[in-house]
């Protein structure tokens, strides 16, 4: 006996109604934009404060297709690159003892991942005219030289405890 309500039928009547397009963004912007303001206090601890403001940019970052079409663009690439990221989880976990250089590795991974996440939105989003599709050489070189950059600020960085002894990180 064949079903008519598949996984896939009840996916696509979703896409359909705009679960993916409008509700789920919302909510995303809305949760978002409510947490940091009830964290931060920035506009005091009131909650209905808090809610209206982020009910209001929730609801104006959808009113046109901008956010729904970065999110349906973006969020693929975001799968790919959290399963490629869980994949070399699984074999560090197996090669290695899950020390430091461990970590800092991971940490490569990821943060490739992510420009290559990035750069794939880009493109396929269109933003600068599509530049970056066309040519993807000075646009990695200035990733590294940021990446080294900011390595070489974590890695330089020194603190002196209370003692008066510098601490390396």
């Amino acid at each position: 006996m064949v079903y008519a309500n598949t996984v896939t039928n009840i996916l696509n009547t979703w896409a359909d109604i705009g679960v993916f397009a409008y509700i789920l963004p919302f909510l995303m912007i809305f949760a978002l934009v409510y947490g940091i303001l009830s964290e931060s206090k920035i506009l005091g601890k009131n909650k209905a404060v808090h809610a209206t403001i982020a009910l209001a940019v929730g609801l104006l970052a959808l009113q046109f297709d901008y956010v729904a079409n970065f999110f349906a663009t973006i969020f693929p690439y975001a799968g790919i690159g959290i399963a490629v990221l869980l994949v070399a989880l699984i074999l560090m976990g197996i090669l290695t003892d899950g020390g430091d250089t461990s970590k800092w590795i991971f940490f490569g991974i990821g943060a490739l991942i992510f420009i290559v996440v990035m750069l794939y939105t880009v493109w396929d989003f269109s933003w600068f005219g599509g530049y970056v599709g066309e040519d993807w050489v000075p646009w990695i070189i200035l990733v590294v030289v940021i990446g080294g950059i900011i390595t070489g600020i974590i890695l330089g960085t020194k603190n002196k405890d209370d003692s008066g002894t510098t601490i390396h990180h």
